[in-house]
């Protein structure tokens, strides 16, 4: 407000003062004579300044359009010049809409217009390091993956753009399942960089896949460089990789360097089961029982598998069975309240025919936990505790239909695995197997009491021949479950 009224008053005093001086000019006596072409022209002061103001604006104007023909003639010749620079602004001014046009088409999915903008501003802006990707883009969400990949190969002309065109590259060759190609061009990608993430877990997960099981530690290595990976995430995967290549060499028969390197893996995670049971039997065919020992103690008391206890079996294979009941009490004494515990020392119990003590060891988790193998183990108790046949197929009828328990299951697909593997054979994710209870009714248990024989030995009575009803009862076991299970019940 206070700035409008000041501009009002300027202008007001500048109005006056013109006045002012046309008067005064006015009524000065004189003038100006000027003869031109022999004519002359008598004027007043006034008149002469308004003339003399005239002839300043007609030559400021003559200038302009002399400076105007000069900068047209260096244009024509190509020179740089203000004209020049107008319409480069104007057509830059015009590519970049064009190129925030496509953008937002590219954002909205409408990808033929994304390509026509990126042609338009192409056309206008002759900046290709921005409007390729674009067009990659947009041909790739029209379905045009030929022009796509066209665009991408331009991209790798530029060191500037070289890394987009080889990512881009790398997932139309992950898309195609062209997975040898996409890994070489995952190593090109973390070569031009390393700290990029996206580029290291797809790398990582190549490698994995391919076995390439040195090459993927390199990879872990820089993710923990470049701190991508926590610490303990990265010493966890390490471990798994190790644990890969030991498995390969186990494969392989090579003897010394499968011991180095699943003792390597236990050593980087010690609750990692396959680690764990794979250094013991090194350690076993060391001849070193006790470090064998030490390492499984130490496993199961992180988590209590059966896997650990077939493997602590195979420390002394050929003990008798109340010297394996008390060795095996100072593998569980740390875990009894363990389902996994409970099992294994009932089972332990029906190998020595303890069967009192067999229920005991069980407890009440055939009613709070009841999966396959518990309820078996209790049909195992009954027929040794001389039950009648009814009770027996009670309790096998049960576990027909009851939970098979943990089994190795992906943590991002839910598929059951057999066995543990570093990489889901249905997802192809790396490092997420994980010892749990599936959903109902998914798979079978792997891990059940079939490794009774494993831990305990076989049981030897002698045979008999089967009743009627407990034929019947065998038939259903073999057609429904493991044959170990059928046996196991049967010959009790």
């Amino acid at each position: 407000m206070l700035w409008s009224l000041t501009k009002i008053l300027i202008f007001v005093v500048a109005i006056a003062a013109a006045t002012l001086g046309a008067g005064y000019l006015m009524e000065t006596q004189g003038g100006v004579m000027v003869t031109v072409g022999g004519v002359e022209y008598a004027l007043t002061p006034l008149m002469s300044v308004i003339a003399l103001g005239v002839l300043i604006v007609g030559l400021w104007v003559i200038l302009k359009l002399m400076s105007l023909l000069v900068a047209v003639v260096r244009f024509l010749n190509g020179d740089e010049t203000a004209i020049s620079r107008y319409f480069d602004r104007n057509r830059e001014r015009r590519g970049y809409e064009a190129l925030t046009e496509g953008m937002m088409a590219l954002a909205s999915g409408e990808g033929r217009t994304a390509m026509d903008k990126a042609r338009k501003a192409e056309r206008l802006l002759r900046k290709p390091e921005l409007t390729n990707l674009i067009t990659a883009q947009a041909a790739e969400v029209s379905g045009d993956r030929r022009k796509a990949e066209e665009v991408y190969k331009r991209l790798l002309q530029d060191d500037t753009t070289r890394f987009v065109g080889v990512r881009g590259l790398m997932k139309q060759k992950l898309n195609d399942g062209k997975t040898d190609v996409a890994l070489k061009l995952a190593e090109t990608a973390f070569a031009l960089k390393p700290k990029h993430t996206e580029t290291q877990d797809v790398l990582l997960k190549l490698q994995a896949e391919k076995k390439d099981w040195t090459g993927a530690r390199a990879t872990l290595n820089a993710k923990l460089k470049h701190g991508s990976l926590p610490r303990d995430v990265h010493k966890r995967r390490d471990a798994v990789l190790a644990l890969s290549e030991a498995k390969d060499l186990t494969d392989e028969q090579s003897t010394i360097e499968m011991r180095e390197a699943s003792i390597e893996a236990n050593r980087l995670s010690p609750d990692l089961i396959p680690a764990a049971v794979l250094a013991a039997k090194s350690y076993v065919a060391q001849e070193k029982p006790r470090y064998a020992t030490r390492v499984l103690k130490k496993a199961w008391e992180a988590k209590p598998h059966p896997d650990l206890a077939a493997a602590f079996a195979e420390i002394e294979p050929s003990e008798e069975i109340a010297a394996r009941i008390k060795r095996f009490g100072a593998l569980t004494k740390s875990t009894q309240d363990h389902p996994e515990t409970c099992m294994l020392m009932a089972e332990l119990h029906i190998s020595a025919e303890d069967f009192p003590a067999a229920r005991r060891s069980l407890g009440d988790l055939w009613e709070t936990d009841p999966t396959t193998r518990t309820l078996t183990i209790m049909a195992a108790i009954e027929r040794g505790e001389g039950a009648d046949d009814a009770v027996v197929k009670g309790w096998l009828a049960k576990a027909l239909t009851a939970s098979r328990g943990p089994q190795w299951v992906c943590d991002s697909c839910h598929n059951i695995h057999t066995e543990w593997a570093p990489v889901c054979e249905n997802c192809q994710s790396f490092d997420t197997l994980s010892w749990k209870t599936p959903p109902a009714g998914e798979g079978v248990s792997t891990t059940g009491v079939e490794m009774l024989p494993l831990i305990v030995g076989a049981l030897e009575k002698p045979a008999e021949e089967p009743e009627p009803e407990t034929e019947a009862a065998t038939n259903t076991i073999e057609a429904n479950s493991d044959p170990e299970d059928a046996a196991l019940v049967v010959e009790k």
